[in-house]
């Protein structure tokens, strides 16, 4: 499989955390348009953290990760409408697709973001997929001067990796979004020490 990837070598080649890929055009315009037909029927549950509720919803299969309690259980399995995506965004990954763990679904309606954080320490290889409108994904490290920062555009229909450094030891976020937007994260389990 053919896949026109842009992987960032590293912060003084660009100014990329390492271990951030990204690649356009992961979906055709159908497999887009099928993807989103399915998510608009999904029940999504609304997201409350620290007490807030959050402007975006979500819906998780294989894994439900608990926000106050940071405790993982088992939920619906990943939807076999997602086996070409995960199965495509696994070979980019270089794991078996039976190592995606947890499919997270995410809403994010007009004015929605996501705030700084790096994803649960439960889970390791990261890959999301965009679907419909574009949106920027910023990223950080250190503080006061040591402090780097980059930002990425995501288009629709686009899918980004993250691990190793940018996994571990970079936050990012999404600002808010000025139109729908969906994205389809997958994640994998960390392997118990």
């Amino acid at each position: 499989m053919s896949l026109n990837g842009t992987l960032f070598e590293g912060f003084e080649a660009g100014g990329a955390p390492p271990g951030l890929m990204l690649v356009r055009d992961f979906l055709s315009e159908s497999e887009e348009r099928d993807l989103v037909q399915f998510i608009q029927r999904t029940e999504f549950r609304t997201l409350q953290m620290h007490g807030v509720t959050a402007k975006r919803r979500i819906k998780q299969y294989g894994f439900h990760y608990a926000f106050e309690s940071y405790r993982l259980t088992e939920t619906d399995p990943i939807p076999g409408e997602f086996e070409s995506i995960s199965h495509r965004s696994a070979v980019l990954a270089g794991i078996d697709p039976s190592q995606w763990a947890e499919a997270l679904v995410t809403e994010y309606s007009s004015g929605a973001g996501i705030g700084w954080h790096r994803d649960a320490p439960a889970f390791g290889i990261v890959a999301g997929i965009s679907l419909r409108a574009a949106c920027r994904m910023r990223f950080q490290t250190g503080v006061g001067p040591a402090r780097m920062t980059y930002t990425l555009g995501l288009p629709g229909r686009s899918i980004y990796l993250l691990r190793g450094e940018v996994r571990t030891n970079w936050q990012h976020m999404i600002p808010p979004t000025r139109e729908l937007r969906y994205s389809i994260t997958f994640r994998t389990l960390k392997k118990p020490k």
